[in-house]
């Protein structure tokens, strides 16, 4: 697995051994940051459920300012530690090691944010919601939420939360949401 484009396009990740991660893949990655254009040059990013690290990652190396890197697995803080390390980002990338919905706390605003749960949990729904309780969404901010096929929240779900949905995607068995706060 590697970093599609930017400034560290073509840099290999490591991913943590075992099924309990599951990465975003290259491909859908690169259509994702296709369509976010340049929503993501100089924003602050949130990676909730950030695994590899791979879509915070991806956002610093295509010219996110800063990129907090949400996660609470002891595999995969490893592997988040090793990518960031190898990547020489220490200062531009947060690990936040906390317990999702509920250690997301009070803060600065995101730009973007990027979700991508354990799928089938509506882990990224309530992460969502917490996300807006605690004012963590900048307005203009985009959310991105990740799911498996079938599992993407209803227009009614977002709308509910004051978010407009931009776009919807397929990709195989992997589904995408890109939500808008006005």
């Amino acid at each position: 697995m590697r970093i599609v484009a930017g400034r560290f396009g073509g840099r290999r990740l490591h991913v943590p051994a075992g099924r309990d991660t599951r990465p975003t893949g290259e491909r859908v990655r690169e259509a994702l940051f296709s369509i976010l254009g340049d929503a993501v040059a100089g924003a602050r990013v949130a990676d909730l459920y950030a695994g590899t690290g791979a879509l915070g990652l991806e956002a610093l190396s295509r010219g996110a300012a800063q990129v907090d890197l949400y996660e609470s697995g002891r595999p995969a803080l490893a592997v988040i530690a090793r990518n960031v390390g190898e990547l020489g980002c220490d200062g531009e990338v947060a690990v936040v090691r906390v317990p999702l919905p509920r250690g997301l706390g009070a803060g600065p605003a995101y730009g973007v944010v990027l979700c991508d749960p354990p799928w089938g949990k509506q882990l990224g729904e309530a992460a969502i919601d917490r996300l807006l309780a605690v004012g963590r969404l900048a307005p203009g901010g985009l959310v991105v939420l990740e799911e498996a096929q079938g599992k993407l929240p209803a227009a009614a779900w977002w709308e509910a939360r004051g978010l407009l949905v931009d776009d919807e995607r397929r990709y195989g068995d992997t589904a995408i949401a890109i939500a808008r706060r006005p």
